[in-house]
């Protein structure tokens, strides 16, 4: 597989890490008892880290990318086996 290809992939599954992990360790002013601006969404986040967030997409980025590079190179799984359809067979 070409580096540029991996980087690709890694890319994508970088914005789907940070998407996915975006709701976690995020709480809203009421949970940390902080006082609310008028006009404030009850469900704003009072502590929102985006380094944090970035730090963790990226890691989480990088495992999976490997995983898929390593399962691309060594063909652990293969689209045979992830044939449903021969399970009711």
């Amino acid at each position: 597989m070409q580096w540029t290809s991996i980087l690709a992939i890694y890319f994508i599954v970088w914005v789907m890490s940070a998407f996915f992990l975006l709701p976690f360790g995020v709480r809203t002013h009421d949970e940390l008892g902080l006082e609310k601006i008028p006009g404030q969404a009850d469900s704003a986040p009072a502590n929102f880290r985006p380094g944090r967030l970035v730090l963790r997409a990226t890691i989480l980025a990088a495992v999976l990318t490997g995983l898929f590079a390593l399962n691309y190179e060594y063909r652990w799984i293969e689209v045979e086996d992830l044939d449903v359809t021969r399970l009711f067979a």
